[in-house]
């Protein structure tokens, strides 16, 4: 073990532990918003509820996921679906890139196809190519925030304990988290899906060295691989888990303090609802006398519930036999030196606050970063806005 790793047992002493995985997941969040803040105010765009700094045709804004799962592969020629689809390694919300202003897509000249397939060719609009540019340069400007922030040696340790967990992982794992699919579940596209979706045998493109990558694809590739692990043997998605189950207290909350409680929208909290009631996890009551709604497990949801710190550990011991101890402490003596206990005392936070242009600004202020990102469909939020 490093001695930049030692020197993070004093600090983790003084604060709870968290588990690797909500460790691995506050600081990719609290990444993801700081990244996204920086780009907003560099972007001309428009927002649904919090104004416009660009014309009719600025983009509509979206996160970080956006460009990692389809901006980046886009060159200025251009690039078939079936093509972006093998780069990006997940699913690309064509639809709504193209709908928010970011891209175009037209038919090749040999299909006769109406409906996009993966002929077809995706070219970024204006709009796309300067978010290109303000984006790709951001990745080292947080990074070095990071490093003037928390310490040249933390943010060195943290880099080369992700690099070497990364470079033994499926080098296939896309660059960011995936669009959550059904149930909330973290599922990127594996090789045989992409190649039976693009009609296209070709290989996956050869995976770029850990030592290259952005701090934000190091975390997302670690945090992804340990979700892939826990909804393997789990029912109920890690992002369920960690952010709704887990606050149930006593079999039941308020729903209205999940979104405060959890620190993500209510948007992906009435997702997740909606699985738990469905497969007979929870069920949704009025608090007697009042029109407070209150969010109760079944037998079945305390057992899921239960289950869940179970899992975490049992996937953490893993990790260990399969890393080395070293490396999995050194990965967390990191992590809990910049992600503290996770409250608002958390070093964390401290890159957090919006200038006031910002949309975060006019919105209430997190008193909790997630224990798993809510990466949505809705623009690709880190806590599912």
């Amino acid at each position: 073990m490093s001695s930049r790793a030692k020197s993070g047992k004093n600090a983790s002493a003084e604060t709870p532990t968290l588990p690797l995985s909500v460790l691995l997941s506050q600081a990719l969040v609290a990444f993801t918003i700081e990244f996204d803040n920086a780009a907003e105010r560099r972007l001309p765009h428009r927002t649904t509820d919090h104004g416009s700094t660009g014309g009719l045709r600025s983009p509509w804004l979206v996160s970080l996921a956006m460009y990692a799962n389809c901006m980046q592969h886009i060159g200025p020629d251009g690039i078939t679906i079936g093509a972006l689809v093998r780069r990006a390694r997940t699913v690309t919300k064509f639809r709504g890139m193209h709908r928010w202003g970011y891209i175009t897509m037209r038919p090749a000249p040999e299909s006769k196809l109406k409906k996009p397939d993966a002929s077809w060719i995706v070219n970024a609009t204006p709009g796309g190519r300067l978010a290109q540019e303000i984006w790709q340069p951001l990745f080292a400007v947080i990074e070095n925030r990071w490093r003037a922030r928390f310490g040249e040696d933390v943010i060195a340790s943290l880099r080369e304990s992700l690099q070497a967990i990364v470079g033994k992982l499926d080098p296939n794992l896309p660059d960011c988290l995936p669009i959550l699919g059904y149930g909330l579940t973290s599922v990127p596209l594996k090789k045989k899906s992409i190649t039976k979706k693009t009609n296209n045998k070709a290989a996956l493109r050869d995976p770029d060295p850990p030592s290259t990558l952005p701090l934000s694809t190091l975390l997302s590739k670690a945090l992804l691989d340990f979700a892939i692990e826990f909804e393997n043997e789990s029912d109920i998605s890690l992002a369920i888990c960690a952010n709704v189950l887990r606050l149930v207290h006593e079999d039941s909350v308020s729903l209205r303090d999940l979104p405060i409680i959890s620190g993500v929208s209510k948007e992906s909290i009435a997702m997740a609802l909606s699985f738990l009631k469905r497969q007979g996890y929870a069920t949704v009551v009025s608090e007697s006398g009042s029109r407070i709604k209150i969010l109760r497990l079944t037998p079945k949801g305390r057992k899921a519930k239960a289950a869940y710190p179970t899992l975490i550990s049992k996937i953490a011991s893993r990790w260990e036999a399969e890393f080395g101890k070293a490396a999995i402490r050194e990965l967390r003596d990191s992590l809990e030196q910049i992600a503290g206990d996770g409250t608002p005392r958390s070093p964390l936070f401290r890159g957090l606050v919006p200038s006031s242009e910002n949309w975060r600004a006019r919105v209430r202020k997190p008193e909790a970063l997630p224990h798993f990102p809510m990466v949505l469909h809705r623009g690709g939020y880190p806590d599912g806005s």
